[in-house]
């Protein structure tokens, strides 16, 4: 049997604890990209499309149920076509929904429609012809009023309330996410 010096010795355990801390870098590494990626894509759902999204009611009269089967309770009836319904999951063709008062349920996919809306919330919303508090107010919408979402800006989003195109300060509106829940071309 060969003899080891100490020293030899003590490099070799050297040498152990500064392959585990190699190793150990490495795994943080590898970790801190995974969780940096993850951040950048979106949660999807079965569809394919990212979550949370909105969608709009697609007919003048839609049903909210308690879960994700016609064999569950009714709990809303909604007869406003075009209100705009924050999607938080997906379950086959239901989708879990939450409408501009805080309900949550679910409705049946063919009842949404990808065609993006917007509701005016909280006290009055002046549309105005550009992106600027200073620019001229083209009218004032009251709470509740649905207009057709064009696109946003991060402070503003570009909409039509009944013929009108103008600029609506984007926390004025249900319809959008917030900048930081902001999935690609989600609005």
């Amino acid at each position: 049997m060969p003899r080891r010096s100490p020293l030899s010795l003590n490099a070799q355990k050297a040498s152990i604890v500064s392959m585990s801390f190699a190793l150990c870098r490495v795994v943080i590494l590898s970790l801190l990209l995974q969780a940096a990626a993850s951040a950048e894509e979106p949660r999807r759902g079965p569809s394919g499309l990212p979550l949370p999204r909105f969608a709009s009611l697609a007919a003048s009269e839609v049903n909210m149920r308690k879960g994700p089967g016609f064999e569950y309770p009714v709990r809303w009836v909604y007869r406003r076509k075009g209100l705009p319904m924050l999607i938080l999951d997906e379950a086959d063709v239901w989708r879990k929904v939450e409408d501009p008062d805080g309900e949550v349920g679910w409705i049946h996919g063919s009842r949404l429609s990808s065609r993006r809306t917007v509701m005016v919330r909280g006290k009055i919303a002046e549309l105005r012809r550009t992106p600027s508090r200073a620019a001229r107010v083209l009218l004032r919408a009251e709470p509740g009023v649905i207009g057709e979402l064009a696109r946003c800006q991060p402070e503003w989003c570009l909409v039509q309330f009944d013929g009108v195109r103008g600029w609506v300060e984007r926390d004025r509106l249900w319809g959008v996410l917030p900048l930081t829940a902001q999935p690609p071309d989600a609005g």
